[in-house]
């Protein structure tokens, strides 16, 4: 398999998939239920735009600007975060759904979240191995 397909397969593939994903599960209509605990909603919006996060993180590493970590942080949290708020734009099309801004602050909290413990946890420890 030829470099560059690979290195998509692997880094952009996944990314447009979660997309995907997440668009797809937003255009259709929500269902009326009693959370299992408040602000339930708010964690899995969360949850969702952390991974969304490290996906970006993940593939802005193919590119030159790779080196900067800085750099691939900032890309990567606000990449998520403005799919998180054109997601909400979207869902504010869909027969009984809503924006909220409140979703669009946990998706980006999210996304800083993810991405942050993704730099801490992974990325660092294959820069700086642990050593005992």
């Amino acid at each position: 398999m030829p470099i560059k397909l690979k290195r998509f397969a692997l880094y952009w593939l996944p990314l447009i998939l979660y997309c995907l994903f997440i668009y797809i599960q937003s255009d259709h209509p929500s269902p009326e239920q009693i959370p299992i605990f408040p602000y339930v909603d708010k964690v899995l919006h969360a949850t969702v735009y952390g991974i969304l996060g490290i996906l970006f993180y993940r593939a802005y590493q193919t590119l030159k600007l790779k080196d900067n970590i800085k750099m691939l942080m900032f890309l990567s949290v606000a990449s998520a975060s403005l799919y998180g708020i054109s997601d909400e734009i979207h869902q504010s099309f869909v027969p009984f759904r809503q924006a909220e801004v409140a979703d669009a602050i946990a998706d980006m909290l999210g996304a800083i979240l993810g991405v942050c413990l993704y730099q801490l946890l992974v990325v660092s420890r294959i820069v700086k191995p642990f050593v005992r």
